[in-house]
């Protein structure tokens, strides 16, 4: 099968997006798309690695929000600023600490997954704005499609070679 350009691909992918319903966070897709490609590309062993790290850092950043929700209708001033350490301290280190069992060690998965929830919630995106659960159910979705556009990416499109980017090949005579 002839291959199209990947910016041909790429592209036509890229305007998949404007169609999803519900001002859903398709940004999501991009910062995991591309996550995919940074980690080796949309081979099974990254696809193994990104996907669950990408949810753990959508539902820590999720319960992140939930708690400081609940403390900030009990606490204020210090108490809150204190407490608010705690959790995030806690929840962050706790899924760091996470990415010492291999199935889950791949720490900027779960990053791209806990800031794209924190954007997806603070900027109002998904059906509901600024519910938590719908928020995560939202983000969820589209940072699974990223890797998907990643492997439609890879299977679609050809990379070019700009001239003077790559190695000649050993037989070939050196330039001057």
């Amino acid at each position: 099968m002839r291959k199209l350009p990947v910016e041909i691909v790429s592209s036509t992918l890229a305007v998949t997006t404007l169609f999803y319903p519900w001002h859903l966070p398709v940004w999501a897709i991009f910062v995991a798309w591309a996550g995919t490609f940074a980690a080796g590309g949309p081979k099974p062993e990254v696809l193994r690695k990104i996907w669950p790290c990408m949810l753990l850092g959508n539902v820590t950043a999720c319960i992140i929000v939930v708690l400081f929700g609940l403390a900030s209708q009990n606490l204020s001033g210090t108490s809150l600023t204190i407490a608010q350490c705690v959790i995030l301290f806690c929840l962050n280190g706790g899924m760091m600490a996470l990415g010492r069992f291999e199935p889950l060690s791949f720490i900027p998965g779960m990053f791209f997954g806990f800031a794209s929830f924190f954007a997806t919630y603070f900027g109002g995106f998904g059906p509901t704005p600024k519910d938590p659960a719908i928020a995560l159910l939202s983000v969820a979705a589209m940072n699974a499609l990223g890797p998907i556009y990643a492997i439609l990416t890879a299977r679609f499109g050809a990379h070019h070679h700009p001239t003077g980017s790559h190695a000649a090949p050993a037989s070939a005579p050196a330039r001057s």
